[in-house]
Formats: structure tokens, sequence, C-alpha cells
């Protein structure tokens, strides 16, 4: 399988330098990186980070969590067919919310494929300090960028003083007590800090050990063969479920149709719509904690 992680963080945090320092130590590591640069404007300047011979996908006009979902889909497709790599890093824009971004990655199509270590969070640390003065919607995105990250870069810690490095971590772990705080300048992070990420779900659903409970993570459901179900056994299955679910995609086997249907939940909200090929029958799922549910016709 293929590491990917994601690269958050607000603009101007740092994002860009952390990538270039993260391409040249897995080169360093004998490792070849992918990218997938996202923007919202017409232009990506910071593709020139990226160094020559990289395999590169940029996403412009649109964001990786909104319209962006099956562009990004489809860069990974490409990658995955045209381009010998061993890590995929995503630069999400400075508007994505983590969630949906992490939600863009995923796809029942390549989930065999691919291995999410997890989201790297570059915060501005000074920018900590004045939160207060962001409008509330910006505000809002910024703490959620850090709530649910699985590292995070208290970044340009020099610019502060040793108490005011104290407080910002103090604070930034009060918000999200799963992750990991890195004081850094410049990005830099040791590679074998980020080499232990982790953020798929793996093994048999049992209760999680203490240390080891997944925050924000995946989960793939496959379905055996012969293995199928009724929309409302599905339906009750997902109203039994927490509220920290946040999605579910891919192609569940239905009683009485010769090929599974695509499911899809949201919000709540499932949609299901009847597929006419025979898709691999596999459910991703992404939420917290998503190692301790019980999953679709199998007990905890």
């Amino acid at each position: 399988m293929k590491d990917v992680y994601l690269l958050s963080g607000f603009l101007g945090s740092g994002k860009t330098t952390l990538l270039a320092n993260f391409i040249g130590e897995l080169k360093a590591h004998g490792l070849k990186p992918a990218v997938i640069m996202n923007e919202l404007g017409e232009l990506n300047f910071d593709s020139q980070a990226v160094e020559e011979g990289v395999p590169l996908k940029e996403m412009l006009n649109g964001c990786i969590c909104c319209s962006g979902a099956e562009k990004t889909e489809a860069q990974v497709q490409s990658l995955l067919a045209e381009s010998d790599w061993d890590v995929l890093l995503i630069e999400t824009t400075g508007a994505a919310h983590p969630v949906e971004a992490l939600d863009a990655v995923y796809s029942p199509l390549f989930a065999n494929d691919l291995n999410i270590k997890g989201i790297i969070t570059v915060a501005d640390s000074k920018r900590w300090l004045h939160r207060n003065d962001m409008t509330p919607q910006t505000r809002s995105l910024f703490l959620e960028q850090i709530r649910h990250a699985h590292l995070i870069l208290a970044n340009k810690s020099d610019l502060l003083t040793p108490e005011e490095l104290a407080q910002v971590t103090f604070e930034m772990q009060n918000l999200n007590s799963h992750a990991p705080i890195l004081q850094t300048v410049n990005a830099n992070v040791p590679f074998t800090y980020i080499e232990r990420m982790r953020a798929t779900a793996t093994g048999d659903v049992q209760k999680a050990d203490l240390g080891h409970h997944l925050h924000l993570s995946s989960r793939l459901l496959h379905f055996g063969e012969g293995e199928s179900y009724t929309m409302e056994e599905v339906e009750d299955w997902v109203r039994s479920l927490p509220e920290t679910i946040y999605r579910m995609k891919g192609y569940v086997p239905i009683e009485g149709n010769s090929h599974p249907m695509l499911f899809q939940y949201a919000y709540g909200l499932t949609q299901w719509l009847p597929e006419y090929m025979k898709m691999e029958p596999n459910l991703v799922i992404i939420g917290d904690g998503v190692d301790q549910i019980p999953l679709l016709g199998r007990t905890m």
C-alpha cells in the first residue's frame, strides 16, 4: 500500500515549506514522492516548490473539499495508473475543512491501495495568539483545522517569547488532546516522527487499548462473497452509529440486485444510487474512533 499525508493549515502558515521539506526527507530515505496541490485561484505559484521529476497534479479554481472531491479521486487514480511513487503528499487549500479534505481522498475504488497516514496541520503560532481578531467564520475554520489534526506543528515558534510559546502549546493541546504538538521553525519536523502517524484503523473490530484510540480516522469494510443486506438493514445500522461518524461511501451488496449499490452518508442523510457495473463491494467509513464501532453484519 502507498502512504498518503494531507497537509492542512491557513495561507501563510508554512504548508508549502513543510511540503518542500517533506519531499527532501522522502528522497533522502529512498522513497519516491508524488504531490497533489489544491488552490482556489487560477494560478498555483506554490507548485514551484515541487522539485523536478516529482509527479505533480494541480487542482485550481476549486476546493478539494467541495466540488473538487471527484477531481481529487480522478487525480489519485491518474497517479496510481501513470506514475511510480511510494508516498502521496496532498497540500490542501487554506479554506479546506479537514473532515471534507479527508473525505475527498477516500474512495472505495482504490481504498485497498492507499494507507492514509493522517492530517498534519501547520498552525501559525502568532496567528493563534490573535485568533480572536479573526471573523467568526475564519476563526472557526482555523480551530477546526487544529481540532481534527493527527499532528500539529506550532510553526514560527521563533517569533514568540518562551511564555507565549508555552501558552500556545497549552491552549492547542486543550483543543486537541489526541494529536502531538511540535514547536517548529520553518516547518522542520523529523521524518521518523511523521512516519509513526496512522489514521487508518486496522485489524479486527475490538475495544481500543489505552493509548491506541484513533481520533479522526477511517475504516474499510469489505463485504464477502455471497454477503448481502436489505436497504432497511443498512439504514437501521446507520441509525445505530454515534454522531462522530461523519462520512460513509462505497458499494453495498443489496438483496435482489445483481450489482452492489452506490451508498453515501453525510450529515445524517443517506443516498442510494443504482450501479450498472459490478464494483468491488467496499464501504469506507470516516469519523472519530471508527475502530470501536460495530460494523454492519458484525458485532463487537
